[in-house]
């Protein structure tokens, strides 16, 4: 019951194959104050995705959206563009917003917005990664990009993160997640 006019926004970044969206749609069944802000991706969506996984849209699409300062940040990746959409505050009715994105945007975002509560993921070993990259159906020239920006992201992640998690057991991450976010309620 979220009765604030200025909501948290939760941004959980962290390198490709570490669990972000499994976990912020675990948060978001699990915590209704939650809103999950849906990213709008270039890219082709991966055998087995949601189709409400992003808005997959046109390069022409998300440029016109850049054009009209659609986005709180975006980025470019692996021939694609990555962006987390300037939500509607009708949407949010009050709720705290849960962003899903990549570092770039992260750092984006706390620039924006400096009081944002960024919570920087890790995998708990490059081969379980790697493993979770696999799995996923990612091709191979795409997965070693993914593992090396995670080796050079990690560092930067870790110094502007407020707080560093490992998701090497799914349950209790989102239980760390849950008992981050109540304690950053109660601060404020």
């Amino acid at each position: 019951m979220s009765e604030h006019d200025n909501p948290l926004i939760i941004v959980v970044s962290g390198p490709g194959g570490v669990g972000k969206g499994t976990i912020v749609n675990r948060l978001v069944a699990c915590d209704s104050q939650l809103w999950l802000s849906r990213s709008w991706t270039t890219r082709d969506r991966r055998d087995g995705e949601s189709p409400d996984a992003y808005v997959f849209c046109s390069a022409e699409e998300f440029e016109g959206r850049i054009q009209s300062n659609g986005f709180l940040e975006w980025t470019e990746f692996l021939g694609n563009y990555y962006g987390t959409p300037a939500p509607d505050n009708s949407a949010i009715e009050g709720r705290d917003v849960v962003l899903e994105i990549e570092l770039d945007g992260a750092r984006q975002v706390k620039q924006q917005y400096p009081e944002a509560i960024l919570i920087f993921l890790l995998p708990p070993s490059r081969e379980e990664q790697e493993r979770r990259l696999r799995g996923r159906g990612d091709a191979n020239d795409k997965i070693f990009a993914r593992l090396k920006k995670a080796e050079a992201e990690e560092p930067v992640g870790r110094a502007i993160a407020d707080h560093v998690l490992t998701n090497d057991d799914l349950g209790q991450t989102v239980d760390d997640m849950l008992a981050v976010i109540v304690n950053e309620r109660s601060r404020r």
